[in-house]
């Protein structure tokens, strides 16, 4: 390799680790001061210790929030994948009248500040009686997740060749078997996307859960958030590292499983 090249190649190289280390800088602190075994959050740590992550696991509210933000994931990502995939196939497959007004409706979530929907999904569960309720939180996780559920699955819809359907349909297949053999198999990558999406932003969402629930229904992002108000020690740290894992671990699951790339 000429030297000019080398050295623009070991340039190119120490730009982008250094943009890396900037973009990591936060997690890498965060991991650090997991470890302290002072009482508050400070860097560099005093002394290491594994202390902070088994508090986190002996905090009876935190091992409880985390089983309700799991449960209520889960029931977001499956009804958010189901409504997903029913509007996918009739933005996709139809024509109708209001079409478009339907796809920016889907949008207009991405449009909008957190802060804003979080007011409006409030004003509008409260008068059901919803607030500090399950189904008043799922619902407001829905109306967030759906939109990345709706473009996951229109994207693996629209890279489907729709000749594959029509000759199973000549050959005396049933459209509900057409469906159910052909298409749902072939936009699977897009339905688990949408559902690993769906779950990983109900797991993490805290605005909007704010503004929902407060202690039936509380989920471990608004326990962090009350906990904060009294206390700041590294055993948040230590949660957060936990979390980071977990949403690690999610991605390198799709990723063995069908491909990311594939997948998205």
């Amino acid at each position: 390799m000429h030297p000019t090249n080398r050295l623009g190649s070991i340039a190119w190289t120490a730009l982008i680790t250094l943009l890396y280390l900037f973009l990591l800088a936060p997690i890498i602190v965060v991991f650090i001061i997991s470890f302290d075994t002072r009482q508050y959050l400070a860097f560099p740590p005093e002394s290491w210790s594994f202390g902070s992550y088994l508090k986190v696991f002996e905090n009876a509210k935190f091992i409880a929030a985390f089983w309700r933000s799991l449960i209520i994931g889960g029931i977001v990502g499956i009804t958010a994948v189901t409504a997903g995939m029913l509007l996918s196939l009739s933005l996709v497959r139809y024509r109708f009248r209001g079409k478009g007004a339907v796809n920016f409706l889907i949008l207009a979530p991405f449009l909008v500040p957190h802060i804003v929907l979080a007011v409006g999904i409030m004003l509008v569960i409260s008068p059901l009686g919803l607030l500090d309720s399950y189904p008043g939180i799922v619902l407001a996780h829905l109306g967030i997740t759906i939109p990345y559920t709706v473009r996951t699955i229109t994207m693996s819809l629209m890279a489907v060749d729709t000749r594959v359907e029509e000759a199973a349909l000549v050959h005396g297949a049933s459209p509900w078997m057409v469906f159910w053999r052909i298409t749902l198999p072939l936009v699977r990558p897009g339905l688990i996307a949408g559902g690993v999406i769906a779950f990983l932003i109900s797991f993490d969402e805290a605005t909007i859960s704010l503004f929902i629930v407060s202690v039936k229904a509380s989920t471990l992002p608004t326990e962090i958030y009350h906990y904060l108000e009294y206390s700041t020690d590294p055993q948040i740290a230590a949660l957060s590292v936990l979390l980071i894992l977990i949403s690690v671990v999610v991605v390198v699951l799709v990723e063995r499983l069908i491909g990311l790339r594939k997948a998205l």
